[in-house]
């Protein structure tokens, strides 16, 4: 073979390898997502959609918040005095008391909370002696026995004034087992004793039972003020009126901002619906009430105005030991924003990735579109065969899948991928290396056509976390935590324009209240 064989070969080949590029454009023009799409199957819009969320806040009012309180409130002095005679030996009597309270103790136990307290004070009668007679002896007699002595003693005395005064010693213990009601109302079960050290004054012979003197009238004011304090605080609605205030700053729709960029601003409304409390925990540390409620909660694109008729009832619920955050909500994604990331998944890769087999698959875009329970993921690829004159062709491939959500990993997979009839037929056209690539890539397609979600689990967690931490009283006196510890994807659902994630967010919240402002 000579030189101008050789160009002359050489020369045909080239003309022949543009002529087919030129043939496979005139065959399949530039390739895109839209070309030679299926028709779509129409989705129903998706409808509003609510989730149950239940926040659940033990209060605890440590014990040196309730002692301040009651130290500042309970009466520091008690005082009374007789109005009857003490004897008919004794003209006139007068009997004093007075006693004032030492610091308040209060414990708790599992069973009440103790208010203890010491009391010290003077007894004091003063006035004169009966003028000397028989119902003088009489009396006296009567008191004494018959004592010739202090018969005498008392004629020596009739008419004469006296003044005796004695020291009083005492305690007082108040026991309260708090329990609460449907009708929003506290009532603290009060019970409280008295005890007074007896001590026997002698006036003249006569031996005055100071214990005696004193006790009825500290019982009656013992009694008077613990029940003026029940009557007080199982009518006071401060529950009620702090849990109304609570509702209408709850009933409202937060800014959660946008879903992605150029998407509106996204809004989490919460509408409460029950209100929940536990009986009272008393340990040597505090009181604790748990408190709660339970709303609906959904996030939609604009800001809403919901109505939440505050509960005639506050349900009764068994006691938990912590706290707790339950946050179920919709999250809604436009379908543009789940194809950019399984474009990022897939797209520029070529496959076999180990470079085995006698084709090559490159994946140049990815788009995703809705057509009744399934997906239909649209591609622009590259089919060749491998070689040194190999010739790659696009294509636009339309592959059918069913979204399911990968709950362990958090991702969005596809199942019973199938390629398209259409698309089938265009890989035919490609040659047997295409035609060898079509199962290959409802394989790859299966095992790598995937949607990370993680990203919108970790951002709705933040957004949460900041929207019901406005919720969190903080003061100088209460200390409030809350973290959003988890948010798990559960389920979705999707129209022809949004794919939408249901998220179940998780934590715990405390309240520590270390100051009381009683009124």
């Amino acid at each position: 073979m000579n030189r101008r064989d050789i160009i002359l070969g050489v020369f045909i080949v080239v003309i022949s390898f543009f002529g087919a590029l030129l043939l496979m454009n005139l065959l399949w023009p530039s390739a895109g997502l839209q070309q030679g799409r299926p028709a779509l199957v129409a989705v129903p819009p998706l409808q509003p959609l609510s989730r149950i969320s239940t926040v659940l806040a033990p209060a605890a009012i440590a014990i040196s918040a309730i002692h301040d309180a009651l130290e500042a409130q309970a009466p520091k002095d008690l005082s009374g005095k007789r109005q009857n005679p003490v004897s008919p030996a004794l003209a006139s009597t007068d009997v004093n008391w007075s006693m004032a309270r030492g610091p308040l103790s209060v414990y708790g136990r599992p069973d009440a909370l103790v208010v203890a307290t010491t009391l010290s004070g003077t007894f004091q009668a003063s006035g004169t002696f009966a003028a000397a007679g028989n119902a003088v002896g009489g009396a006296v007699g009567s008191i004494v026995g018959q004592i010739p002595a202090v018969g005498h003693s008392m004629q020596n005395l009739a008419g004469k004034a006296f003044d005796q005064k004695a020291e009083i010693h005492g305690a007082v213990q108040a026991v309260s087992r708090p329990t609460i009601a449907a009708n929003w109302r506290l009532a603290p079960n009060l019970s409280a004793t008295a005890n007074i050290a007896d001590v026997a004054m002698p006036i003249a012979g006569v031996k005055l039972s100071v214990a005696n003197e004193v006790k009825p009238f500290l019982d009656n004011a013992v009694r008077e003020q613990t029940g003026a304090l029940e009557t007080r605080v199982r009518n006071d609605p401060f529950i009620e009126t702090a849990a109304r205030s609570e509702w209408v700053k709850l009933c409202r729709s937060i800014s959660l901002g946008a879903a992605a960029q150029g998407m509106p601003n996204l809004w989490l409304e919460i509408r409460p619906t029950r209100a929940i409390a536990a009986q009272p925990k008393i340990d040597a540390s505090a009181v604790t009430l748990l408190v709660g409620l339970q709303a609906e909660t959904r996030i939609v694109p604009n800001e809403t105005k919901p109505s939440c008729p505050f509960p005639k009832q506050l349900d009764i619920v068994p006691q938990a030991n912590e706290g707790a955050v339950s946050i179920g909500v919709p999250i809604d994604i436009p379908f543009t924003e789940v194809s950019r990331l399984l474009a990022t998944q897939v797209a520029g890769k070529t496959y076999p990735e180990d470079g085995s087999g006698s084709f090559a698959v490159i994946i140049k875009r990815a788009a995703l579109a809705a057509s009744g329970d399934r997906l239909l993921i649209s591609l622009v690829v590259n089919v060749k065969r491998r070689g040194f004159f190999s010739i790659g062709a696009d294509a636009t491939v339309h592959v059918w899948g069913q979204p399911v959500l990968d709950q362990e990993h958090q991702i969005l997979r596809f199942k019973d991928i199938a390629l398209d009839v259409q698309s089938a037929a265009a890989f035919g056209l490609l040659g047997a290396a295409a035609q060898a690539a079509t199962p290959y890539l409802q394989k790859v397609l299966a095992d790598k056509a995937v949607v990370d979600l993680k990203p919108f689990a970790d951002d709705a967690k933040k957004r949460i976390a900041t929207a019901v931490s406005d919720f969190v009283a903080q003061t100088n006196s209460i200390n409030a935590k809350l973290n959003i510890s988890d948010l798990r994807l559960t389920d979705i659902a999707y129209d022809a324009k949004t794919l939408r994630i249901i998220a179940d967010a998780n934590g715990t919240v405390n309240v520590a209240i270390s100051s009381l402002s009683m009124q």
